[in-house]
């Protein structure tokens, strides 16, 4: 009997520390869970399901006493409670393909008291590519979800964007893309994004790449810290990865950095997370002989109180510090902004406005002097999804609409984190970025290039009179924005001509032929501004008339018993200017007729003072006097019949 109460009790003990063992795990993962660690809960949620399955389904609570018989299950067990955060903690860490199966679990298990899991999984599923379980677990959350908040937007907006997503996948032009992963050096274990350029052979990022010299931190479960690196470059291949020498805080994450032109200031972003709460700033550090300086932490200029201020971008020229904040007198969520720096101290900051920020979230400002542009990821506009890659053209006070930079440059994941070194107006010439596409969880760092095919515009030159022979025209192409003659070519004798373009832009196309009026015919983008050719019209051409012979000019207009020109007349005098300068040997005479009412001495200095009018409005337009003559003919000559 002593054996057999022995083994009873030994199994009793066990079952007990078991069941201790279990709820500490829980315990432990709910209260990573309320801190706002993700990482550390979801690790504590996999144990606690992991370690005693048959205790998990019977859903014991434990130091609580169990009946026998069940008679009512509780609002939410353990497990439920559980599920659920877990799906949450896999979703704030960024990893949707761990995150899909709890969400679809609690869903499962009690959908009335998680009213929001259908819309996350919805949004995973967009993450994870699977485009029609999205669509399917969106709509329905839309009929069901009874709540008036930004969930029915969101959930909307969703929608759009895999509609989005559809349309870029199909893009003509994703032959001209090349996107290629980082080297294993660069995307080590963790997070590797904000690629900012030093110079042409050394690149700064940031990474919680776990580091040797930090064995206390390890000690202290806090391996994945974001620091600054430092890439050596040698005839563009990668030589080796150091930490850069720039001093960091104990118990503080650094990151995201940007310098001056000088490369003698950096600006960089400093946080610490306290219960779920991040406190992000932006720091100053200079370069001296002896290194890095201590970075200060900028005064409320920019790092205004009760606020976060991440992400410095310093412009090209030096001129503005661009960065994103949370602070007060913004859009919403985190907005861009930009404070004019003065011998690279940032002075009053100035939000980019509402044609830039959204109510949500805009990061990681970038601008492109080359090409004008600002470019910034955000996730409160229509697009591949998460945050996704924008950009508009213009200068500080002065932006376009932001466009969104599509497919592949975007991912249905998060893409944040951008750089170009493209010298021209190809923006994505030579580009460094971090997205997540390849990842299960956190950014890394991807190379992108696109070949931008020259644009081919074709047209023909043709005599407006079929039965003129017409050999060949002399075309000129002028930039319209800047007046500035692009090139001169000759047409084939049939009239066709072709020229090629390093993108679409605002020209006309003026042509001129021997024995023809010249013409101009303006012409822009097409429909498609991705398409790799441009149909222009027929230029048609009008023979110039023929040595002494007489032509009316039509649609010239004068008040009765004037001389004066009336505007309406402009038009058709124009054509004559045309005409002129079409011609450079031509010259003419200008007759002026009336008709027979009034004396004859009356009419004929009436007709004398018309023809002078035009010539002097031939004149006013650049026509060389010696080429005209006035004359009047009075009635004598009438160019129309008598009524």
């Amino acid at each position: 009997m002593k054996k057999i109460l022995l083994t009873v009790l030994v199994s009793v003990s066990m079952l007990a520390a078991k069941t201790q063992f279990v709820y500490d795990y829980l315990k432990g993962a709910d209260n990573y869970f309320k801190k706002g660690d993700y990482a550390s809960a979801a690790a504590y949620y996999e144990k606690y399901f992991s370690r005693d399955s048959s205790y998990m389904k019977r859903d014991v609570m434990p130091y609580t006493p169990q009946s026998p018989v069940r008679k009512t299950a509780p609002a939410l067990t353990n497990r439920e409670r559980a599920v659920y955060h877990l799906a949450e903690c896999y979703r704030l860490l960024n990893y949707p393909a761990k995150a899909e199966p709890y969400y679809r679990e609690a869903m499962d298990m009690n959908k009335a008291r998680f009213p929001l899991a259908q819309y996350h999984l919805g949004a995973v599923q967009r993450a994870l590519a699977k485009y029609e379980e999205a669509e399917q677990n969106l709509r329905v959350f839309l009929d069901e979800y009874k709540g008036n908040d930004a969930y029915i937007a969101n959930a909307e907006r969703e929608l759009q964007n895999l509609q989005y997503i559809q349309e870029q996948l199909k893009r003509k032009d994703l032959k001209y893309y090349t996107v290629q992963k980082a080297p294993a050096d660069l995307n080590s274990t963790g997070g590797n994004y904000a690629p900012v350029w030093l110079n042409g052979n050394t690149l700064l990022f940031t990474s919680t790449r776990p580091d040797d010299s930090l064995a206390m931190a390890a000690k202290e479960g806090k391996v994945y810290n974001n620091k600054v690196y430092q890439a050596v470059y040698r005839d563009g291949v990668l030589e080796g990865i150091n930490r850069a020498e720039l001093p960091q805080a104990k118990n503080t994450e650094q990151g995201v950095v940007s310098l001056t032109p000088d490369g003698n200031t950096m600006f960089l972003t400093r946080w610490t997370m306290e219960k779920k709460t991040k406190f992000a700033a932006i720091y100053k550090s200079t370069y001296t002989e002896k290194g890095w300086s201590e970075p200060q932490m900028l005064d409320a200029s920019v790092n205004g109180p009760g606020s976060n201020a991440q992400q410095p971008s310093v412009t090209p020229d030096g001129k503005y510090l661009l960065y994103a904040s949370d602070r007060s007198g913004g859009q919403g969520g985190f907005d861009l902004w930009y404070a004019e720096l003065v011998n690279g101290t940032p002075g009053t900051s100035v939000n980019l406005g509402s044609v830039i920020n959204t109510v949500y979230n805009e990061q990681a400002p970038f601008y492109h002097q080359p090409s004008a542009s600002l470019i910034f990821s955000t996730d409160g506009r229509i697009g591949m999804g998460g945050y996704d890659f924008f950009q508009s053209k213009g200068t500080i006070g002065s932006w376009q609409v932001p466009e969104n930079l599509g497919h592949p440059v975007n991912s249905v994941k998060d893409d944040i984190y951008f750089t170009s070194r493209s010298a021209g107006k190809n923006l994505l010439e030579d580009v460094l970025l971090s997205s997540q596409r390849d990842a299960a969880c956190c950014l890394e760092l991807f190379y992108l290039k696109k070949v931008k095919p020259r644009k081919l515009v074709t047209g023909q030159v043709v005599s407006c009179d079929p039965g003129k022979p017409f050999k060949a025209a002399t075309i000129t192409i002028v930039d319209t924005v800047t007046n500035r003659m692009l090139l001169t070519k000759t047409t084939a004798p049939d009239g066709l001509y072709s020229i090629t373009l390093e993108e679409y832009q605002p020209l006309v196309v003026r042509a001129t032929a021997e024995g023809f009026f010249g013409n101009t015919l303006r012409f822009d983008t097409p429909q498609d501004p991705e398409a790799d050719s441009l149909a222009n019209g027929v230029l048609c051409l009008t023979p110039l008339p023929e040595i002494n012979k007489t032509f009316v000019i039509e649609n010239v207009y004068y008040d009765f018993n004037k001389a004066d020109l009336k505007i309406e007349s402009y038009p058709a005098l124009d054509e004559v200017v045309r005409m002129l300068e079409s011609a450079p040997a031509m010259t003419i005479e200008i007759g002026g007729h009336t008709d027979g009412k009034g004396s004859d001495s009356y009419n004929q200095k009436l007709s004398e003072a018309r023809a002078k009018s035009v010539v002097d409005y031939l004149v006013s337009k650049g026509i060389d006097p010696a080429r005209l003559s006035a004359k009047g003919y009075g009635e004598s000559m009438p160019v129309a019949p008598e009524t």
